[in-house]
């Protein structure tokens, strides 16, 4: 009788704790007679995989194995790369399916672009390599599509991964714990080099559309923080920050800003190609705030980018606690059969609750129980009843 096969892809950013899920549902499927393939660079494994050349299923398969995933948990990243590919809108066809008939839309914005869906060719190379259950690992977008192989009958099991812990029906997301850690890291470290120079601090996080890492980074180091889900007044903003720098013995404050940061006024410049998901890069609101702090007030400041260093290098303790345990609730899941599910943590306790609509878009800090409007700085008071990371999942 053959072995049942399940795969198991890492889509979008990469995050610290992606190598203990894959080591964890390695080793149980080792346990319990299971082969694990590891698809590179998330949905272009599925994509571009081309099962008649040879080069392409090496260059896209990972047979995994006790033996070549015992110490990858050690590091951070993910040892099966990853991509931001969208299959079903696919601006370039891989070599061997140019020419083919596939089903496609023209968007005519500023420019006439053509894409193509490719799920078809998804659906195909998925059958034609056994697979019988797929873990997919991703934020919002990854798992957007997740959703809708679910919808089209693949066996599939979601675990939410994602530095701005933004995606809805859980309280957590793998790698939040440690940016958090690295972003306080950083800022504490960095108060030697503002407080010697009497300047103001600014610090810019990730958060395209939520300000969970910033308003953690803020509740963890007393700062001030601006995140996407309220815009504050530029001018009292700037008058909070003086009366602060000059309350100051060593005469310096500090703010985070999410990137996607906006106050009345004023709105994050875009630039650059849309990724596949539609998403631009942000130009800096740092480098913005900065400027307005200058002109307004004739400060002096210190910005600092600490967006890509907070997904980099190993995982803190919490974020291997619960890769782990996600993982291995995802294996458990495929064992019983089960599909449209995502490892999550809901009310501080674990559990499996459905994959998020993709229409819902990311979810978003609750600004009442969260933020105080008239300080522009995080809630201290009423958390008595809440879930340990302070906000439940919507």
């Amino acid at each position: 009788m053959a072995r049942k096969r399940i795969g198991i892809l890492t889509g979008g950013g990469d995050v610290p704790g992606l190598n203990a899920i894959i080591k964890t549902v390695t080793y149980r499927g080792s346990e319990n007679d299971v082969e694990v393939v590891g698809l590179r660079r998330g949905w272009e494994a599925l994509t571009h995989l081309n099962l008649e050349d040879p080069t392409s299923r090496s260059h896209y398969l990972i047979p995994l194995s006790r033996e070549n995933t015992r110490t990858i948990d050690r590091r951070g990243g993910t040892v099966l790369h990853s991509s931001r590919t969208n299959p079903s809108k696919m601006k370039k066809l891989p070599d061997h399916l140019v020419g083919t008939d596939l089903p496609f839309s023209v968007n005519n914005g500023d420019s006439e672009t053509k894409t193509w869906d490719l799920t078809g060719q998804v659906l195909a190379n998925l059958s034609g390599l056994g697979i019988e259950h797929l873990i997919a690992i991703g934020g919002d977008d990854t798992l957007s599509y997740a959703a809708r192989l679910d919808k089209l009958g693949v066996k599939i099991i979601a675990i939410p991964k994602t530095m701005d812990n933004d995606v809805r029906n859980t309280e957590y997301c793998i790698g939040f714990s440690t940016a958090i850690t690295r972003a306080s890291d950083a800022i504490q470290r960095q108060r030697t080099t503002v407080g010697s120079h009497e300047r103001i601090g600014i610090f810019r996080v990730f958060g395209r559309d939520a300000g969970f890492s910033a308003l953690f980074t803020a509740y963890a180091t007393s700062s001030r923080c601006v995140i996407p889900e309220y815009k504050v007044n530029l001018d009292k903003l700037i008058q909070l920050l003086l009366e602060e720098k000059r309350a100051n013995p060593s005469n310096y404050a500090l703010i985070v800003l999410s990137e996607g940061a906006e106050w009345e006024g004023y709105k994050v410049q875009e630039y650059g190609e849309p990724d596949p998901y539609g998403h631009r890069k942000k130009a800096s609101v740092a480098e913005a705030l900065a400027d307005e702090i200058k002109r307004r007030a004739g400060e002096e400041t210190i910005v600092s980018d600490l967006t890509y260093d907070l997904r980099s290098g190993d995982p803190d303790f919490v974020d291997k606690l619960v890769a782990l345990t996600f993982g291995n609730m995802a294996f458990d899941a495929v064992l019983e059969g089960r599909t449209g599910l995502m490892s999550a943590l809901v009310e501080g306790r674990y559990d499996l609750v459905p994959i998020p609509e993709a229409q819902l878009g990311p979810r978003k800090l609750e600004v009442a129980s969260t933020y105080d409007t008239e300080r522009y700085r995080p809630l201290y008071a009423g958390k008595r009843g809440l879930p340990i990371f302070l906000n439940r999942a919507s």
